[in-house]
C-alpha cells in the first residue's frame, strides 16, 4: 500500500459524507457531480488526494475565495468501478466536470493523488488549463509503505505512517490515526485504496511532462518524505515553464502545514497570471 494512501488524512473529516462539512461550506450538487464553490472571479480548481479531507484545503479556501471562484469537485474515489479506480479515471471525471460547468482558462491545483489527476488532465485538455499548480504531487515519483498491507488491528503501524506525513509529528494526533485505522480496516474502501495507490505508481509521468506549456508552479515541503525534495526537482527539470518555491519545516501538506507561506507563494503565483490570456493552440 503506497503512502499515498493516506497521505490525505490529515482530517477526521471525509467529504461527500454530509451535506455541511464542518466548515460549512455547502456540498452543492450538478447531475452525479458534488463538489464546493466558494466566491467568484477567475477559476480556482483544487484537486485532493485520496479520502479528500476538505479541511486540509480550509485556510486556502478562505484566503482565496475574495479573489478567486474556488471550486473543490469531490473525486468518486470509492464509487468508480475497480476498473476504472484510476488516475486516468479520476481524470476524466474531472474532465467531464468542467465541461458539465463550462469552465474555461482554469487554474488547477493539485495536492499529492489530485496533483497527478491534474497533470494527466491537463496533458488532455490543455487548452482549458491557465496554469497548473502542484504540492507532494504524484507522477514521478513517491515513497511506498512496503511490500505489504499493513495487518487489520495494527494501530501503532498506522500510527507511525501517518506521522511521517508531517514535518511535525504532533500533527498526527490521536483523532487522525483513528480515523486512518478506521478507513483501512474497511475492507471495500481498502481495495480502491490500493487501486488507486498502485495506479499511481504505474502511471508514471516522465516521457510527457515536457508537452505541458502551461505555467506551472511547484509549492514544496522541504522535508516532504513521501515525495522528497527531489521529485520537486525533477518536476521542475521536465515541466518547461516551471517555477519551483520551497517551504522550510514543512512535510506532504504545505497548504495544511504552513498556510500563510504557501497562501504567499500562490497568491504571487496567481497575480502574475491573471487576466485575460491568449488561448493556447494545441495540435
Amino acid at each position: 500500500m503506497s503512502l499515498l494512501s493516506i497521505n490525505f488524512l490529515k482530517s477526521p473529516y471525509f467529504s461527500g459524507i454530509t451535506r455541511k462539512t464542518p466548515m460549512n461550506y455547502e456540498i452543492k450538487s450538478l447531475g452525479k457531480f458534488k463538489y464546493v464553490e466558494e466566491g467568484k472571479g477567475e477559476t480556482l480548481i483544487l484537486l485532493h488526494g485520496l479520502f479528500g479531507a476538505l479541511s486540509n484545503f480550509q485556510d486556502l479556501i478562505e484566503h482565496f475565495k475574495s479573489s478567486h471562484r474556488v471550486v473543490i469537485p469531490l473525486l468518486p474515489l470509492f464509487d468508480l468501478n475497480i476498473l476504472d479506480t484510476t488516475v486516468g479515471g479520476l481524470a476524466k471525471h474531472v474532465a467531464k466536470f468542467i465541461e458539465a460547468h463550462g469552465l474555461d482558462q482554469v487554474h488547477l491545483l493539485g495536492n499529492s493523488l489530485g496533483g497527478h489527476v491534474g497533470l494527466v488532465y491537463t496533458l488532455k485538455h490543455q487548452a482549458k488549463v491557465k496554469t497548473i499548480i502542484l504540492t507532494g504531487s504524484s507522477g514521478l515519483f513517491e515513497n511506498g509503505m512496503g511490500e505489504t498491507y499493513p495487518k487489520r488491528g495494527d494501530r501503532e503501524f498506522i500510527r507511525k505512517k501517518t506521522e511521517l506525513t508531517f514535518y511535525d509529528p504532533k500533527v498526527a494526533t490521536k483523532e487522525l490515526v483513528d480515523e486512518v485505522f478506521e478507513i483501512v480496516n474497511n475492507r471495500l474502501k481498502a481495495i480502491k485504496i490500493i487501486a488507486l495507490a498502485k495506479s499511481a505508481i504505474r502511471q508514471n509521468l516522465g516521457d510527457e511532462l515536457k508537452d505541458i506549456q502551461v505555467p506551472a508552479c511547484l509549492i514544496w515541503g522541504r522535508n516532504d518524505t513521501i515525495t522528497p525534495p527531489m521529485v520537486a526537482e525533477e518536476f521542475h527539470s521536465l515541466l518547461p515553464n516551471s517555477e519551483l518555491h520551497w517551504i522550510d519545516q514543512c512535510g506532504h501538506a504545505p497548504m495544511m502545514e504552513v498556510p500563510d507561506e504557501f497562501n504567499r507563494i500562490l497568491g504571487d503565483f496567481l497575480s502574475r497570471h491573471a487576466g485575460t490570456a491568449a488561448r493556447m493552440q494545441h495540435a
